[in-house]
């Protein structure tokens, strides 16, 4: 049975105002309209709905018998189709999910987490790491947001910009480059790459060949923590961000020098699925993520 769920609304209309006229105004519809509506009721319904009496028009008892329960539908029918955009912040009760490399985790995790537990006591915060291969997780939910890395590469995703880290070189506080670090020294020196996918290259390979100068990458590493811990047992050079990474950096006692290489800075990105534009909750998120970016960047 394939059922016009417009009827509800006439219905409830004819019901509060008694007359087809006052149904017509009400919803701003023709009067004929309203009528052709009403008869198309009592064929669904088998029952006369509003009858005459007089000169106005009185519900049958199965009219009353059904009149606020038809009200309740239209009124969770239009709850349904206009959701609220009013963000209760003190009654948030949700889960957001963030995946991030560990250098974004260790600066932006520790402020977002402060700022969510002061503005909605309510919602809870769960911080994945990067995996090594690309995931659906972004598309079926089970990621809200990812942070870092370039810009998405198919449409249903949304992604922003959230602010560029310039790279530098980290190292022990003794090493060997620590007073002076060139082009030709950094690239003397062994090295741990940064990759999630283990690769053994990166952009300032590029820019090393056209100097003529190759560097030695003794290892690809998953995060930055495992690569600093490595610079500080050795003379490896570890590139990485400045911003991000100097919590890190600072844990493992290490010292930065800025890269002796023209180096566009890296992007801070943040992604998420298109479902998300329009929900408020994750909106916020997003303003949060934002702010907690600009605390620690201002820091």
């Amino acid at each position: 049975m394939q059922l016009d769920l417009n009827l509800l609304t006439v219905f409830d209309a004819l019901l509060e105002e008694g007359s087809v006229m006052g149904a017509a105004e009400r919803l701003h519809l023709s009067s004929p309209a309203v009528s052709r509506t009403l008869g198309r009721l009592r064929k669904v319904t088998g029952d006369d709905i509003l009858v005459r009496t007089g000169h106005t028009m009185a519900p049958t008892p199965y009219a009353l018998a059904v009149r606020e329960e038809v009200h309740r539908l239209v009124r969770q029918a239009h709850d349904v189709l206009t959701p609220a955009r009013e963000l209760d912040l003190a009654e948030l009760d949700r889960t957001f999910t963030i995946r991030c490399h560990d250098a974004l985790a260790a600066s932006v995790a520790p402020v977002l987490v402060g700022r969510l537990q002061e503005l909605a006591p309510g919602v809870r915060l769960r911080v994945l790491a990067e995996n090594a291969a690309d995931t659906d997780d972004l598309r079926h939910g089970r990621v809200d947001l990812e942070l870092g890395g370039g810009p998405p590469e198919l449409p249903e995703f949304r992604s922003e910009v959230l602010g560029h880290d310039p790279l530098v070189v980290a190292m022990r506080r003794d090493h060997p480059c620590a007073d002076e670090l060139d082009l030709r020294a950094y690239a003397a020196h062994p090295h741990v790459l940064v990759s999630r996918r283990g690769r053994l290259t990166a952009p300032i390979d590029e820019v090393l060949a056209a100097e003529g100068l190759h560097r030695r990458v003794v290892a690809a590493v998953a995060t930055l923590a495992t690569a600093l811990q490595t610079a500080a047992r050795g003379d490896v050079l570890v590139t990485c961000t400045e911003v991000l990474g100097r919590p890190l950096v600072d844990a493992f006692g290490l010292i930065t020098r800025p890269l002796p290489a023209h180096s566009p800075p890296a992007p801070i990105s943040c992604t998420w699925h298109q479902r998300y534009d329009s929900d408020p909750a994750h909106a916020w998120l997003r303003e949060q993520v934002t702010a907690s970016l600009d605390e620690v960047v201002s820091g």
